[in-house]
């Protein structure tokens, strides 16, 4: 498996950035564009997962990546129930929404996958430095 060295490359940030145009396109159209409200605060929410997923590839430590890959999550999951508000005011129709949630529960599974595996390797990571920092001698207890 070769290492992944830009966000972009990560199947989580393209499956966002997806979701993110798609969203734009709808809000955009007939009475969706009016409600200036809902439509912005639903292109916020599609942006928020694919920045933070970025953001969060781009600092310095697991730590931060696994927070901020947390925050992308729940940017789903805001996303997801203003699709049964848009669905509900009649802006989406049952196979927009459908298709529209289909994908933003997609993108939260990846996400929430990427997630798991960023706090493995940080446990991983926190044993391996833990043990590199015990001298020889210290694993052991003596008597005096």
């Amino acid at each position: 498996m070769s290492k992944i060295e830009r966000f972009e490359d990560l199947i989580a940030w393209q499956k966002a950035r997806v979701l993110t145009r798609m969203i734009y396109q709808i809000t955009q159209q007939g009475a969706f564009a009016k409600d200036f409200g809902l439509s912005g605060q639903i292109q916020r929410a599609a942006v928020s997962i694919m920045s933070n997923i970025a953001e969060g590839f781009e600092r310095s430590s697991l730590g931060e990546f696994h927070q901020f890959l947390s925050i992308a999550k729940a940017s789903c999951a805001e996303l997801r129930s203003q699709l049964y508000v848009a669905f509900d005011a009649g802006y989406l129709t049952q196979d927009e929404f459908d298709q529209f949630f289909t994908l933003a529960r997609e993108v939260s599974l990846i996400v929430g996958g990427l997630r798991a595996s960023v706090e493995k390797q940080r446990k991983q990571s926190q044993i391996k430095n833990s043990s590199e920092r015990q001298t020889p001698n210290s694993k052991f207890q003596t008597r005096s």
